[in-house]
């Protein structure tokens, strides 16, 4: 509680209100929803999500004081990224969360749980289009991302057909190894396209 309300504090004192506001929405978000619901709904896990997404929107408002179509393209692909990531891990302790009475995906439905792996990450696809037409990155992010995003598709969708503890492993590393390969694309080519702006 004291350090969740210092660093309130401290972002709305030493970057702006913005940001402070959004830490302090992750907060309740993380320790009154997410937290309390794990034991009353797989709908948790699309809480747990948004707790994810919010981080790159703080950053946003904190170096532009705003919060642009960028930003909510960023948090939507961190949202949609989760899926693959923490579902497929999950599958993996089922038995786990089963014990410690956590209603998961991979307990009470674990098909849910596979096709919303799939489901988010196709999504990924529409994201990345996103930011080349909002200006944000050239053109050519559009291929080099769709290789990424058609591996973790791949996988999810392997898993998804006949889910077992191999497919989500593969799931999960590919997922590990996605996130930082597109955050490095997007400013590969958000570089570049600055680049071209000023030739």
């Amino acid at each position: 509680m004291a350090s969740g309300t210092a660093g309130v504090l401290i972002l709305g004192a030493f970057v702006n209100p913005l940001t402070a506001g959004l830490g302090f929405a992750n907060i309740v978000l993380y320790a009154g929803v997410y937290t309390s619901m794990k034991r009353l709904s797989v709908v948790n896990t699309w809480a747990g999500a948004l707790v994810g997404a919010i981080p790159p929107l703080m950053g946003w408002a904190a170096a532009t004081n705003s919060l642009g179509g960028g930003a909510l393209v960023l948090g939507a692909m961190l949202f949609a990224w989760q899926f693959p990531h923490f579902n497929s891990l999950s599958y993996t302790l089922r038995a786990d969360y089963s014990k410690a009475g956590f209603r998961m995906m991979c307990v009470t439905r674990p098909r849910l749980n596979a096709r919303v792996s799939l489901r988010y990450a196709l999504l990924m696809f529409p994201l990345s289009a996103a930011l080349p037409l909002l200006g944000i990155t050239d053109y050519w992010f559009l291929l080099d991302s769709s290789v990424i995003n058609a591996y973790m598709a791949y996988c999810a969708a392997v898993f998804w057909r006949k889910p077992d503890a191999r497919k989500s492993r593969r799931l999960f590393f590919s997922s590990i190894a996605h996130l930082p390969v597109l955050l490095i694309l997007i400013m590969l080519h958000k570089f570049l396209y600055e680049r071209q702006q000023v030739e």
